[in-house]
């Protein structure tokens, strides 16, 4: 048996104003837009990762804790961590403290969605085994 990862789930208070804010300042592109009430959104980012946007009932605080135990952040690969940060800064994205030491190498810089979920740009050496043609 083979896994492959088709999609990421996303439950959002506001699924239309944070599959924007994915559009708008990261770049995303619908795949599928769900006409139901509340709606629904695939959007893909670079390098074919997909999100579903859905309708959350609730949410908590603790979500901004990157040590909380699950799924805490994505990690965006960019090749300048510089030249993204300054697109991103100028699209009114703004970042946690300052890059820092990447586990596996390199340097990474946390942000967050208006929601509050964790993203972070990280610039991975040539030779890293994350590095994907």
């Amino acid at each position: 048996m083979q896994f492959r990862v088709e999609h990421i789930g996303l439950a959002s208070g506001n699924p239309v104003a944070l599959k924007d804010w994915y559009v708008n300042k990261l770049g995303a592109t619908v795949v599928l837009a769900i006409d139901q009430s509340p709606p629904a959104f695939f959007i893909e980012l670079g390098g074919g990762a997909i999100f579903e946007i859905y309708s959350a009932d609730s949410s908590s605080p603790e979500t901004t804790d990157n040590k909380l135990a699950g799924w805490r952040h994505i990690a965006l690969q960019v090749e300048s961590l510089v030249s993204a940060r300054e697109t991103l800064t100028a699209r009114g994205v703004e970042f946690h403290a300052e890059s820092r030491p990447a586990g596996g190498g390199g340097r990474v810089h946390f942000f967050s969605d208006p929601e509050g979920n964790l993203l972070h740009l990280i610039e991975r050496p040539a030779d890293s085994i994350f590095i994907r043609s």
